[in-house]
């Protein structure tokens, strides 16, 4: 989940500040599968520093199963509610999430795995956090259940893998058309028309833009401003300068970057820059 962090450590990279961080060894299995580019790791807050994090967005649903006893607190625009586990879209808003003795697995979803395994379209997820028992009912109890008894992180990891693969093989599929349009999207970094996406996968402007948004929960366009505002987020979270960042990431200047990360993560890119900010 990419984030600003306040004392605490990030929630996706295997490094210090207190965070056990585990990711299945030799890769997941479902890479080659229909939910190719699925992202499992787990987390547990070794030293009880506690969570405190604003969410940033990035082109991924993200799935949090809350194993520990205490449910992390989220606060959005529609106030602050407690959550054991959680679902946050694509562009989730300004949300931050707060919690103490964090342990948890985390599955980050391309939109057509989150489309199979959410059993909605992410549009309905409506750029928001959400409860996971809200969309899986009983079944956002049980694998908790499950993944809080298992002995080890690895045997976390495969029932993981094992619950999203059972899920898939049920779900309706996104569209092929929708499909290649993000996977175009997501190649050229966000770099590309609509008229030319469009005509990437044989559909008219209308069309991509009505089929794209309904079953990818942003429009086209919204979707590349995200994919290339990701790359230059981690751009200047590595160091490199706005004016460079601006340069490599297919911004006409400085000021249009600067209008992006003000969008996407409320704050001037000096300000991304200087902040923790977990990269996935």
């Amino acid at each position: 989940m990419r984030s600003h962090e306040t004392g605490s450590a990030p929630m996706d990279r295997d490094a210090g500040n207190g965070w056990e961080v585990v990711r299945p060894l030799g890769g997941t299995s479902l890479d080659g599968t229909f939910l190719d580019g699925v992202r499992i790791a787990g987390f547990r807050d070794r030293t009880a520093s506690g969570l405190d994090m604003q969410v940033l967005p990035q082109p991924a649903v993200i799935v949090v199963i809350g194993l520990g006893d205490d449910p992390v607190t989220v606060e959005s625009a529609t106030g602050r509610r407690p959550m054991r586990s959680l679902v946050a879209a694509l562009s989730p808003g300004p949300v931050r999430v707060r919690g103490e003795r964090v342990e948890c697995i985390e599955v980050r979803l391309p939109p057509r795995a989150a489309h199979a395994v959410l059993g909605i379209s992410p549009r309905e997820l409506d750029g928001s956090v959400v409860g996971l028992e809200d969309l899986w009912g009983r079944h956002g109890r049980i694998l908790p259940e499950r993944l809080a008894d298992a002995a080890t992180w690895q045997e976390r990891l495969t029932l993981t893998e094992g619950f999203l693969a059972g899920r898939a093989t049920r779900a309706p599929s996104m569209a092929p058309e929708v499909d290649g349009a993000w996977n175009t999207i997501v190649a050229r970094r966000g770099r590309i028309r609509v008229g030319e996406l469009a005509a990437s996968c044989g559909w008219s402007r209308k069309k991509l833009w009505s089929r794209f948004t309904a079953q990818i929960g942003l429009t086209p366009k919204r979707a590349a401003m995200l994919v290339r505002f990701d790359r230059a987020a981690q751009a200047l979270h590595a160091g490199v300068n706005a004016a460079e960042t601006a340069l490599t990431c297919g911004y006409v200047d400085q000021p249009h970057l600067h209008r992006d990360v003000l969008a996407f993560a409320g704050c001037t890119p000096g300000v991304l820059a200087g902040r923790d900010t977990s990269a996935g």
